[in-house]
């Protein structure tokens, strides 16, 4: 899956590209340590107390405490009078901590950058952003013809006061007269979508849609309208069941948006998601239903025979007498549909792992009728596009990018070259068009765009952002180490070439694991800050990822998720033993699904970590399906509401399986109070066990900070001020706590 469809459907993937796209939607049984572990945080007074209730409930015969329950309930004033004071303890303490100014000031260097994004043609005008080295957030611009003057299309700087509304996202019409955008506040997820008029450089007063959360404008040719996703704005549906409201409609501009069309009913099953788009001449109209990451039903229907009218009443997607033909419907895979002209290119993992692309005629539909174009590779195909009236082929080979293009019937014309071992975004450009646009970037190449021609392959360099960094004295390594079952596992390493060897360094190590994401090796500053203080970056591709392919990530979920931990808990080991680190100066960090992997990894190996970031995690993984969007993610954890999925989730559940006669490594919890994805709760009942833990085991004042980003949601804000004050306080309690 690529990440804009993780990021709009999943958990948040942490990334160094803030160029990526610009118009697209914007997605264990613990181990006793002893006294051995010598991290005694200098901090000021003990945290505040948090008192326990009783809570104790039979779940398949299974007694599970939650002596933190009460503090699921936000709208309760004494948890907001708790999160108060975990917060001013956090903070006041992270402000004690040496280095900070320096450090503040390198992160401002490296963030406040002059950049373009690679430009979206439409019609004759083209659409890009550019990042100021005076600005907090990116402006969206647009310029008619390709040397025509500038104009500011969106500055979201400009938006607020304090700027806290964001722009997620433009999706420019077919001749790029209108572009349709979807504004948040607290970098939030919900929203609401507007359209714009270039001709008047003015909004459309009655084209306001809300309930946008996962709304992408697909437009017809004739910019008459567009398809898109909406949930209603009723505040008595409660937000673990707000995606199975999802519905399909259809916006005819400057008609009031209440009165849109219902084009497919929502199925009130939140566990699916339902993403729509109509094919480039208008004439198709695709519907999915993705159930978790593993599947999805795919269905068309042809606009010239069974046009969206008003008043009609008809059978929903897979129903007898429903307009909609059925494409690939009931199997075990994933298949997503690049419609061109009258044929259907499909990228499929359907008895290939790694992917491969079929061709149909929608003319004949049928299964038996398709034809393979691309059969499988060792590399895994993980994206395709039509470009150039020509197949461009992404693919990772080893954890790195590489490009291919072929003619729309299948042969092989060429390699895309890229400039060396990194990650190369998808090709940006339109399918009857040569010119096209691709970012790439590694642990130690700044992000650079190049223009590509279809036709010919010549290549030549287009954008290049300059950050001041020499990375000629960075080391970057793939290593590969064995996991707990002998699955062998590839790690990137970075550091500089004259860091010795010796267990000695602060070592920061990250993963995800799940959700079918790759951890690509891309330009950090974070990892550029790390090894300029003298430390090491690793970064671990955990099974529960797609760097490998479907069957990569099938073996990381559900009741196989402890591989995940155990491939985590093996790169640590392996950078100890090899020398690179040792356990007191070791570090993890993960956010989100990545929170529940170092949330994991805590608590059954405490003993092995100097220090620990998770941010905006999952860690009750008893009731995570009961907040937030978490039953979105039940097809790739399981849920407790199942026996066999319960004693597997208990098994590992980071917040029950804290010990009271353990002190755990140092903790700094990153929470943010406008989270709508994953529910802040897990990081406010995990921080309060930590602390009564530490000091039932004689550890009370070892750090165990809660810290609450404001006006910032599951992505964290979108202001770099902002970004720059979590970093510091991240990578500066970090340093502190492995160099003691």
């Amino acid at each position: 899956m690529n990440c804009k469809v993780a990021a709009v459907l999943g958990l948040v993937v942490a990334s160094s590209c803030r160029h990526a796209s610009t118009s697209g939607v914007s997605g264990g049984n613990s181990r006793a340590i002893g006294p051995a572990m010598s991290h005694v945080s200098e901090i000021s007074d003990a945290p505040p107390a948090t008192r326990t209730v009783d809570d104790v409930v039979d779940v398949f015969g299974e007694r599970v405490r939650d002596p933190y329950r009460w503090l699921e309930n936000i709208h309760d004033q004494e948890v907001t009078t708790w999160m108060t004071a975990q917060d001013k303890f956090a903070r006041a303490n992270l402000a004690k901590l040496p280095g900070r100014e320096q450090m503040a000031k390198r992160l401002a260097e490296l963030s406040y950058i002059d950049s373009v994004s690679a430009p979206y043609h439409r019609g004759n005008r083209y659409f890009y952003s550019r990042s100021h080295r005076d600005k907090e957030k990116d402006v969206h611009y647009v310029r008619t013809g390709e040397d025509g003057a500038e104009q500011v299309l969106l500055d979201p700087n400009a938006m607020s006061d304090d700027g806290s509304v964001s722009v997620q996202g433009i999706m420019p019409s077919e001749s790029g007269r209108y572009v349709a955008y979807r504004v948040s506040r607290n970098n939030a997820d919900a929203a609401t979508l507007y359209v714009r008029d270039l001709e008047t450089g003015k909004d459309l007063e009655r084209d306001v849609i809300r309930g946008a959360r996962y709304a992408y404008a697909s437009w017809r040719p004739d910019e008459k309208g567009f398809f898109y996703i909406n949930l209603p704005e009723d505040p008595s549906i409660p937000p673990a069941e707000l995606p199975g409201h999802a519905e399909v409609r259809y916006h005819a501009l400057g008609t009031d948006p209440t009165t849109d069309l219902l084009v497919v009913p929502a199925n009130h099953d939140p566990t699916q998601f339902v993403s729509t788009y109509v094919s480039r001449d208008g004439r198709w109209l695709f519907v999915s239903r993705q159930h978790g990451w593993t599947s999805n039903d795919v269905y068309f229907r042809d606009l010239h025979k069974h046009p969206v009218t008003a008043g009609a009443s008809e059978p929903a997607p897979g129903k007898p007498e429903s307009p909609w033909t059925s494409l690939a419907v009931g199997e075990d895979a994933v298949f997503s549909v690049v419609p061109w002209k009258d044929r259907f290119y499909i990228l499929t993992n359907a008895g290939a792992p790694r992917y491969k692309v079929l061709v149909a005629d929608p003319r004949k539909p049928a299964r038996k009728n398709w034809r393979e174009l691309v059969p499988e590779s060792e590399a895994v195909l993980d994206g395709v596009d039509v470009i150039g009236n020509h197949l461009v082929l992404s693919y990772l080979r080893d954890v790195h990018s590489e490009m291919e293009v072929r003619d729309l019937g299948g042969k092989f014309v060429r390699k895309i070259g890229l400039p060396g071992l990194g990650t190369a975004s998808g090709m940006i450009g339109n399918p009857d068009e040569d010119d096209a646009y691709f970012y790439f970037s590694s642990f130690t190449q700044t992000p650079t765009i190049y223009r590509t021609s279809i036709a010919t392959g010549a290549t030549s360099l287009w954008e290049k952002v300059e950050i001041p960094v020499d990375t000629s004295r960075f080391l970057t390594e793939q290593l590969w180490y064995p996991s707990n079952d002998g699955t062998t596992i590839p790690m990137f390493v970075i550091r500089d070439r004259n860091t010795r060897l010796d267990g000695k360094a602060p070592t920061l190590l990250t993963a995800y694991g799940g959700f079918n994401v790759s951890l690509l090796p891309e330009f950090s500053a974070r990892a550029v800050m790390w090894v300029e203080n003298g430390g090491i970056y690793a970064v671990a591709n955990l099974r529960g990822g797609g760097e490998f392919g479907d069957a990569w990530h099938r073996s990381g979920m559900l009741d196989k998720k402890q591989n995940v931990f155990d491939d985590f808990l093996g790169a640590a080991q392996f950078l100890v033993d090899r020398g690179y680190t040792s356990p007191a100066r070791l570090g993890i960090l993960g956010g989100s699904n990545g929170g529940l992997l170092v949330g994991a990894a805590m608590t059954q190996r405490p003993e092995l970590f100097g220090a620990v970031v998770c941010a905006v995690p999952l860690l009750d993984m008893i009731r995570y399906h009961l907040f937030g969007a978490g039953k979105t993610w039940i097809a790739e954890y399981g849920a407790a509401t199942d026996a066999h999925q319960f004693a597997n989730l208990f098994r590992y559940s980071p917040y029950h399986n804290v010990k009271d006669d353990i002190a755990y490594p140092p903790l700094l919890l990153l929470s943010a109070d406008s989270d709508d994805r994953v529910d802040p709760m897990h990081a406010r009942k995990f921080v309060a066990a930590i602390q009564a833990a530490n000091a039932a085991a004689g550890a009370r004042e070892r750090a165990a900070w809660l810290r609450i980003e404001r006006n910032a949601g599951h992505g964290g804000a979108d202001l770099i001020k902002q970004e720059i004050e979590t970093s510091v306080d991240t990578l500066s309690f970090l340093l502190h706590q492995l160099r003691r």
